[in-house]
């Protein structure tokens, strides 16, 4: 019989609904019945492209026996972290309390009233990997709750207590991004690019720290590590060679073996920076990935105008069995071309893994000639007519305010660097999709998965779509974006402030938690602080209306000690400082100019600067541009590499 989340829409919940296990969704009701029954709550937080997730649940949540306990001796609330970020944020930060390294399936035990008191993350069926029996654990935490009420409430006040403590307000000196970039630059890999060691994440903010570092000092060594770093995601197996996309990270050193889930924000935000830097080095490797990649989007994860939250590592019970290929599969399609192919993609009839091979490009350093990528690209498409037929991954299809606002950036900033006039009409037509879908009297919503709409939003969500109203700004499709950003950050200002400076999770309004998260560290994604400093930045710029730069200036001041104790958790706040020092371009009529701007991480183009803006008197003549700093302009440049010079600076 299907539990009570089969009425959800989520469908990493509905991958549970057929557990014995007595779930209940995240509600006032399941609180309800934990504080009736006297039971404590056991909070299981996955999503539904995860790897571990899955094996919990196969080993442990499909398992008779142990459903039984849960059922007796808890009341199981599961939730889809993507769904509700707010709850996996609070959670998330009581385990780390503990000293435990976080990570999916989180499994906390609540108090009735929803206070944590112990948790992991995933607890095996059987003793292994030095973790307990997960029935162990659970019969003993609910014996320490019903026996040991004075340890079970030390607990609950050590945990409250450092996850509510409050922010403690500095000054970030001026050097602030230039100390990060240096502390960032000595702990990435030479080598293989990425930060030293495995698993290897490809951290867009974190590149982004060492990006902007070159672009305001024009020290190669930001540049090298930048380049390695991406050269080597896009030749290695964390790379999907043969439809496109990029997996969520490496289980290796080298970006050879990916945890093959995919999901929409890596691919967002390595996209844009990808563009970026392939436009400004005139690397044909980016802009090929680029270009495959939105292919991929294209093909495998558009939802009604949107774009869908994630593919799954799994298939037919096996992570990544969709994507891997033997010899003998390769020969099945490419024949006689197979040994060539193999070659170049570092295929054996052992494997490169496991008894079979992960397709990567690791030992070359760049694109062959345009007659071996010819081949290797008809090969490719054999490939992929191949595997269409093979069982796939689960699609997550649910569409996300934030992820799709990344995505819509994501675009529009790949298009602009690169001239791709048709990916920035991809992230217009997208944006109206969003726009009309997430808007909703005036306020955004998170999430919708066909006609299911989550109604609550998130911080983030305004964020993201902010800065995709900006980044189509930047793309020259302006439309209404301008004012929507503006609108929706008043909306976050409203709703969403916190005392001093930055921003909570959630809405004043929103259903109550045990408290309201104001995290400036960075997950997979930017945090909504670091993101909205950035935005804020931007519109200062763009309109000149100083109260942007005062609330941005806010949010790095409550967040100061937080920024300069963990650069590397802060990294979107760091590049959120750096783009109050942006230089801005004003740029009459010339293309040329446009794409120049378009390939630096931080500079704004001020087309029309409005009535009232302290740049509006420099306005250049038809053909030139004009660059600023701090409100003070240089003269007029009409050749594309004295611009490049001006807005690059270089040392020495």
């Amino acid at each position: 019989m299907a539990n009570r989340l089969a009425q959800e829409a989520s469908p990493y919940l509905l991958q549970h609904a057929d557990n014995p296990v007595d779930w209940w969704p995240w509600s006032a009701d399941a609180l309800a019945e934990a504080e009736r029954t006297g039971k404590p709550i056991l909070l299981s937080v996955g999503y539904a492209a995860c790897h571990w997730c899955h094996v919990m649940a196969h080993e442990s949540f499909e398992d008779d026996d142990t459903a039984a306990v849960m059922n007796a001796r808890y009341i199981n609330i599961k939730v889809d972290r993507e769904e509700r970020p707010d709850i996996d944020q609070i959670y998330m930060a009581a385990l780390h309390a503990t000293g435990e390294q976080g990570g999916w399936p989180l499994t906390m035990f609540l108090t009735s009233g929803g206070e944590p008191f112990f948790g992991g993350t995933y607890f095996p069926k059987d003793a292994r990997f030095g973790r307990a029996r997960f029935v162990d654990v659970l019969n003993a935490v609910a014996d320490a709750y019903r026996d040991r009420a004075e340890v079970v409430e030390g607990n609950v006040a050590a945990l409250l207590q450092r996850i509510g403590a409050t922010a403690e307000p500095g000054e970030l000196p001026a050097d602030t991004p230039d100390k990060a970039a240096r502390q960032l630059l000595s702990l990435m890999d030479p080598e293989n690019g990425g930060t030293r060691g495995a698993p290897k994440f490809p951290n867009a903010s974190l590149f982004g720290v060492l990006w902007r570092a070159y672009a305001r000092t024009g020290d190669e060594a930001y540049l090298k590590a930048v380049t390695t770093a991406l050269n080597r995601i896009a030749m290695g197996g964390i790379y999907d060679h043969v439809g496109g996309g990029l997996a969520r990270y490496s289980v290796d050193s080298r970006w050879h073996v990916p945890h093959f889930e995919k999901m929409l924000y890596d691919n967002a935000q390595i996209l844009a920076l990808m563009g970026e830097v392939g436009a400004a080095t005139g690397s044909n490797l980016l802009a090929v990935r680029c270009e495959e990649t939105v292919n991929w989007l294209i093909r495998e994860m558009d939802v009604g105008g949107l774009f869908a939250a994630s593919l799954d590592a799994d298939s037919e019970g096996e992570e990544g069995r969709f994507y891997v290929w033997s010899m003998a599969a390769l020969t099945d399609v490419l024949g006689a071309d197979t040994a060539r192919f193999a070659r170049h993609y570092g295929a054996t009839a052992e494997g490169n893994w496991e008894g079979t091979n992960v397709l990567h490009r690791l030992a070359e350093a760049d694109l062959a000639d345009a007659g071996t990528e010819a081949f290797l690209a008809a090969c490719r498409e054999r490939l992929l007519e191949a595997r269409e037929r093979r069982p796939r991954p689960a699609r997550d299809d649910k569409a996300l305010a934030d992820w799709n606002g990344l995505m819509i950036a994501g675009l529009a900033r790949a298009g602009a660097a690169l001239g791709r006039t048709d990916w920035v009409d991809l992230a217009e037509t997208t944006y109206a999709a969003a726009r009309s879908i997430f808007g909703h009297g005036g306020r955004l919503i998170h999430a919708v998965r066909g006609k299911v709409r989550l109604e609550q939003g998130f911080a983030l969500d305004y964020a993201a779509m902010i800065h995709a109203a900006l980044a189509l700004v930047a793309a020259g499709r302006p439309g209404h974006c301008l004012d929507d950003a503006r609108a929706w950050c008043e909306t976050l200002e409203l709703h969403y402030a916190a005392p001093d400076g930055g921003y909570y999770w959630t809405a004043d309004d929103a259903d109550a938690l045990i408290m309201r998260p104001d995290s400036p560290l960075d997950e997979a994604v930017p945090n909504a602080n670091g993101l909205m400093v950035q935005n804020l930045a931007t519109l200062w710029a763009l309109t000149g209306d100083d109260s942007y730069e005062v609330r941005a200036r806010a949010a790095l001041r409550v967040h100061a000690r937080a920024i300069a104790a963990n650069v590397f958790g802060c990294a979107s706040m760091v590049n959120g400082l750096d783009q109050l020092s942006a230089p801005t371009v004003t740029i009459n009529d010339a293309p040329a100019l446009r794409a120049v701007v378009a390939a630096h991480p931080a500079a704004v183009l001020v087309d029309t600067p409005p009535e009232g803006h302290p740049l509006r008197t420099s306005s250049p003549p038809v053909g030139a541009a004009v660059v600023c700093r701090h409100m003070t302009c240089g003269l007029a440049l009409r050749d594309p590499a004295a611009l490049r010079d001006e807005i690059w600076l270089k040392t020495g």
